[in-house]
C-alpha cells in the first residue's frame, strides 16, 4: 500500500481552522520530477484548497527545492510546466544547473598537489639538515658506539631516526586523499536558479520575509558536515542564511556534489540526518501532517500466477545499493511515523504517501537521470491516484474534518485523460487543462518573463 494513515485526533471536532503541514522528502532528479506529478494529483483531489496554501512547509534535498517555490505560492502545473520549459513564468530547468562540474577543485586540488609537491623537497632537506645539526653530538655518539659493537647496532633508532623522523612527519606527504575533489558536480547552481526565479516574480528569498508576505513558514534542513548534525532553517529557526542558499545546502548530495559552504560552514544532503523531518511540523503546531516520501524499496512480486518474482539478490551491483539505499531511507522514516504515533503531545494526523512497494517501473529509475524526469513526472501523478484510492474513506474522513473537500471524481476525469493520451505532450495537456482553470483564483502575483 502506498500511504500510511496516523490518525490521532478527534475528528468530530471540526470548528477551529487547523494548521496543516506538506513535509516533501528527497529524491533527487527522478524523485523530484516524480513528487511534481504527485503533488498534481494531491492538488487535484484536495478539491478547493490549494498546496500552495498550507501553513508549514518542510523540504529535505529534493524536497527542499520544490517546498520552498510552493511555499511562496508557486502552483504545482508551474513546477511540471519548468520540468519540460514550458513555464513563461519559471525559467526551465536545464542539465548545466544539475551537472555542473565542479571546475574549482578539479583544477585547484591539482595545482595544490603540484606547488605542494615543489615545496615538500626543499622543506624536508632544510629539516634534515636542521635535524643533523642540532642532535649531531647524540648522532656522532651512537655512529661511534654502533661501530665498536656491530652485532649490538641499531642503525634505525640510533643514527638514521633522530636524523630524518621529525622532518618526514612535519610536511604533509603531497600523496594525500585530500588532494582529491570533495565532489564530482557543483550545485551552486542550484542556489542560483532557486533565486533567480523567486527574484524575477518578486517572492522573498528570506525566510522571515516569506512568513511575513505569504502567511508560510518554511523550513528546510541540511546535514552540518563538520558536526554531523541537522540544522534546521527557518523564519524562527536559523535565518542566517537566504532560502536559495538553504536549499543549496540540503541538496548538496555527498561525493555527487560538492559540500555547500555557506558562512565559514559545510553542509551535505539532508536526507543524510533525516529522512523527512515530520518532528519539525510536528513542533511547530501542525494538525495535519501530509508528506511525501518518493523513495521506499521494492517488493519483487509474481506479476503472474505460477511466475516467479524478481529476485533484486541477481541483480547488479547498483541495483543492490539502490535497494539499500531506499530501505535506509524508509525504514528510517516509519520510525519518525511511529516516534509521532507514540508522541503524547502530538495530537494530530499523518497521511504518508509513497509509491507502491511493488512499483518496479520506478524502482529502476535512476534518481541522478536529468532526462527520465518526464516519465517520472507521469508516473507519480498516477502513483499518488492509486494510492489515495487505497484508502479513500479514511482519507476523505482526515481530510474533510481539517477543511479540505476532497474530490476523488476530478482526480478520476485527470487520469482518465491522462490514460488516453498518446503523446508525452498529450499527458501536459491534460494535465494543464484540469490545472488551468482552477489555480486561476489561487495564483500568486507572478511574472510573465
Amino acid at each position: 500500500m502506498g500511504i500510511t494513515i496516523v490518525q490521532k485526533s478527534d475528528l468530530g471536532q471540526t470548528e477551529k481552522r487547523t494548521k496543516v503541514a506538506l513535509v516533501l522528502a528527497g529524491g533527487a532528479i527522478s524523485g523530484g520530477a516524480f513528487k511534481v506529478g504527485g503533488l498534481m494529483a494531491l492538488d487535484r483531489f484536495l478539491g478547493q484548497r490549494s498546496v500552495t496554501n498550507f501553513d508549514i512547509y518542510v523540504g529535505i534535498s529534493a524536497g527542499a527545492f520544490l517546498a520552498a517555490p510552493l511555499a511562496a505560492g508557486v502552483p504545482p502545473i508551474e513546477l511540471l510546466r519548468a520540468v519540460n520549459g514550458r513555464s513563461k513564468v519559471i525559467s526551465p530547468f536545464r542539465p548545466s544547473h544539475f551537472y555542473w562540474p565542479n571546475v574549482e577543485e578539479f583544477v585547484g586540488q591539482p595545482m595544490q598537489f603540484l606547488r605542494d609537491s615543489v615545496a615538500f623537497g626543499p622543506a624536508v632537506m632544510k629539516g634534515v639538515m636542521r635535524s643533523a645539526f642540532y642532535s649531531r653530538r647524540s648522532v656522532l655518539r651512537n655512529m661511534r658506539r654502533t661501530l665498536m659493537r656491530p652485532k649490538e647496532a641499531r642503525w634505525n633508532e640510533e643514527v638514521f631516526e633522530p636524523i630524518f623522523a621529525k622532518p618526514f612527519s612535519d610536511p604533509q606527504f603531497p600523496l594525500s586523499l585530500d588532494y582529491l575533489p570533495s565532489g564530482l558536480f557543483d550545485n551552486k547552481r542550484i542556489e542560483s536558479y532557486i533565486r533567480t526565479n523567486l527574484e524575477r516574480n518578486g517572492l522573498p528569498n528570506h525566510f522571515r520575509l516569506l512568513r511575513l508576505e505569504h502567511g508560510a513558514s518554511l523550513y528546510i534542513g541540511a546535514t552540518n558536515l563538520e558536526n554531523a548534525t541537522f540544522d534546521v532553517f527557518g523564519p524562527d529557526e536559523d535565518h542566517s542564511i537566504t532560502i536559495s542558499q538553504a536549499v543549496q545546502a540540503s541538496t548538496a548530495i555527498p561525493v555527487f556534489f560538492r559540500p555547500a559552504q555557506l558562512h565559514g560552514r559545510r553542509y551535505i544532503d539532508g536526507a543524510i540526518s533525516k529522512t523527512a523531518s515530520m518532528s519539525v511540523a510536528a513542533a511547530k503546531g501542525a494538525d495535519l501532517i501530509i508528506a511525501y516520501n518518493p523513495f521506499r524499496p521494492y517488493v519483487s512480486r509474481a506479476l503472474k500466477p505460477g511466475q516467479d518474482p524478481k529476485n533484486i539478490g541477481d541483480s547488479s551491483a547498483l541495483t543492490v545499493l539502490n535497494q539499500a539505499f531506499r530501505t535506509l531511507l524508509h525504514t528510517r522514516l516509519h520510525l519518525g511515523v511511529e516516534k509521532l504515533r507514540l508522541d503524547p503531545e502530538f495530537k494530530g494526523d499523518i497521511i504518508l504517501i509513497e509509491p507502491s512497494a511493488s512499483d518496479e517501473d520506478f524502482f529502476q529509475m535512476n534518481p541522478l537521470n536529468f532526462w527520465a524526469r518526464h516519465v517520472a513526472a507521469s508516473h507519480g501523478f498516477r502513483s499518488v491516484k492509486e494510492s489515495i484510492e487505497s484508502q479513500y474513506p479514511l482519507l476523505k474522513r482526515i481530510l474533510e474534518a481539517h477543511g479540505f473537500n476532497a474530490d476523488l471524481s476530478a482526480l478520476q476525469s485527470t487520469f482518465d485523460r491522462i490514460a488516453a493520451a498518446e503523446e508525452e505532450k498529450q499527458v501536459y495537456e491534460a494535465l494543464e487543462a484540469d490545472a488551468r482553470q482552477r489555480n486561476a483564483s489561487a495564483k500568486p502575483h507572478l511574472k510573465v518573463v
